[in-house]
């Protein structure tokens, strides 16, 4: 998957702190670590994604 078009978060900023990016694939979201692009990445159903992102946008 390296035609992937990841969106940083906007909380993570050029000066820091480094923060996540999240990418959507056809049946996926996929979720990595700005720092580390290379690292582990967490997958999710979109259904996962879309009932976390209530919770997320309340912090």
């Amino acid at each position: 998957m390296t035609d992937l078009v990841w969106i940083k978060s906007s909380y993570s900023t050029d000066e820091g702190p480094d923060c996540v990016e999240v990418a959507a694939a056809p049946a996926q979201i996929l979720v990595r670590d700005s720092k580390n692009p290379d690292g582990p990445r967490l997958t999710l159903a979109p259904t996962t994604w879309a009932t976390f992102l209530p919770y997320a946008s309340r912090h």
